[in-house]
């Protein structure tokens, strides 16, 4: 049997995914792992972690189709995450990931460098963010000098896979475009940021398209991972992008939202169109013709967790909250929640936001909010979707992924918001390692591109919008916008020193 192996190296775990040349899951595995916390705001991961769950994944998925013949690997990782190597290919430190929040200052250097933000988005299309690798970059220049001097490469979590794997140094357009260092329009590095930043350009590898084959694996990676030696190894993607591929997202008119524990809205360009104000994140796609626009919420699954730990004596499970909820109606009996729990990035990029319940009075009861809860998640997508719209993005129709997918009531209020069909597909519920699959199959030409392979996503579910339910959510999101422009200057005033004692 000819299979295709994508291995997505995780926050929490790794997992390999085994499909066949039909699109067909044939095995998949996960083994996961820690992160450490050193610090307030710090996310950081001993890269050893991600080799040895990969490691373990690829042998689970392996021990269950024993004899399988593997084609191409496809690589997907978290995206933005800084592993520093030395002049061998040793790792310097630990590697500081997508949601470390500590090089502000150094973000705001870079986009100053650039001409301000006006001249960062001419350069990159985006703004320099505290979770892209580029602050961090200059974060260990300014804090950790000598550990800087010694670096000699900087790898995104899956390009150290890929490392460990082949021996060759490379990383794809989509983790490229999440440093915040990426020309996205030229689909190349923005040589004068670099420059100006005062970074050493040979730190960055060299850049493929996601569709190429990079590499193959060497007699080192064979032994290690339990592959064949030779074995090719394709470029891949960030997991924020190879997801869409994924659900099949690849047209116009199509949408993905992803609940986790953050929101993500994405879309398909044809073109590499302008950014405004830098709100929505704009990066190369998978597919050498396309680029990629995302909105990205802090908080969507997280928020339920939230709620469910902190307001719910009992605790119950998700399942019992959701059955509740779907007792509410649409709108919450006029409540609306804003889920800016954690700060917000889009379409407000605001640390200091916070999250609130508006609205509440005596009758409301937990379905209620639970309902609220649920809606103001999908109210954040309709937020980032008008920043879209502009750009020709309309959105005919909706692929969900995530674990909030699951719920058909998460499902049912998205169709009811954006007024389109949702629905679920067979790809999208494996995650990104299905996505780094399907790229793997376009190196090796087992689809002719992108379309075709985005046509092995089958539907699963179908929710549909409901006449009844529409106009009230219209008329609910109209309130939901007017509330952080409302309430903007109270959220930093309660972010005052005195009120944290």
């Amino acid at each position: 049997m000819q299979a295709l192996l994508g291995i997505d190296i995780g926050t929490s775990g790794c997992k390999a995914l085994l499909i066949g040349t039909d699109g067909a899951v044939i095995a998949a595995d996960t083994a996961t792992y820690p992160l450490s916390q050193p610090r307030p705001g710090w996310t950081e991961q001993d890269p050893e972690l991600w080799i040895e769950g990969a490691r373990k994944a690829v042998a689970g998925a392996l021990a269950k189709t024993p004899g399988v013949e593997i084609l191409c690997v496809g690589l997907s990782g978290q995206m933005h995450g800084l592993t520093p190597l030395d002049a061998d290919h040793r790792v310097l430190r630990p590697a500081i990931l997508w949601n470390d929040q500590r090089n502000g200052a150094e973000c705001a250097a870079l986009t100053e460098a650039a001409g301000g933000l006006e001249g960062l988005l001419a350069t990159t299309n985006n703004r320099m963010l505290v979770g892209y690798t580029g602050g961090k970059i200059l974060w260990m220049r300014n804090h950790e000098p000598e550990l800087f001097a010694r670096m000699a490469l900087m790898l995104n979590p899956k390009d150290y896979l890929r490392l460990r794997l082949t021996g060759e140094v490379a990383s794809e357009v989509s983790d490229a475009s999440g440093t915040g260092l990426f020309d996205v329009r030229r689909r190349q590095w923005a040589a004068g940021l670099i420059e100006t930043a005062g970074i050493d350009p040979t730190l960055l590898p060299p850049v493929f398209e996601s569709q190429e084959i990079t590499s193959r694996i060497s007699a080192k990676g064979a032994a290690l991972f339990g592959l064949p030696e030779g074995v090719p190894v394709a470029g891949g993607g960030g997991d924020s992008v190879i997801q869409t591929i994924g659900s099949g997202v690849i047209a116009p008119g199509e949408l993905q939202t992803t609940i986790g524990t953050a929101g993500i809205l994405a879309a398909a360009l044809d073109t590499p169109q302008d950014n405004p104000d830098g709100k929505l994140q704009v990066f190369c796609n998978v597919a050498a013709d396309k680029w990629h626009c995302m909105g990205v919420s802090l908080n969507a699954g997280g928020a339920m967790g939230w709620f469910r730990d902190m307001l719910c004596v009992d605790a119950p499970p998700f399942e019992q909250l959701v059955v509740e909820a779907a007792e509410s109606p649409a709108g919450a009996r006029g409540l609306l929640f804003l889920p800016y729990l954690n700060g917000e990035r889009c379409p407000h990029p605001d640390p200091s936001a916070r999250g609130a319940f508006i609205g509440l009075t005596a009758r409301h009861r937990r379905a209620d909010l639970t309902r609220a809860l649920m809606e103001g998640v999908v109210h954040a997508f309709a937020d980032m979707h008008a920043l879209m719209r502009p750009m020709g993005i309309d959105g005919r129709i909706v692929k969900a992924s995530g674990g909030g997918a699951r719920s058909a009531l998460w499902r049912q209020i998205q169709a009811d918001m954006f007024d389109c069909d949702v629905v679920t597909t067979e790809g999208a519920a494996e995650g990104a390692a299905f996505g780094a699959a399907l790229v793997a199959g376009l190196a090796v030409g087992v689809w002719p591109d992108t379309a075709t392979a985005a046509r092995c996503c089958r539907d699963l579910t179908r929710e549909m919008p409901d006449p009844a339910a529409t106009p009230v959510h219209a008329r609910a999101h109209a309130i939901y916008r007017s509330l952080y422009p409302a309430l903007s200057d109270s959220f930093a005033a309660l972010g005052d020193a005195i009120f944290d004692q």
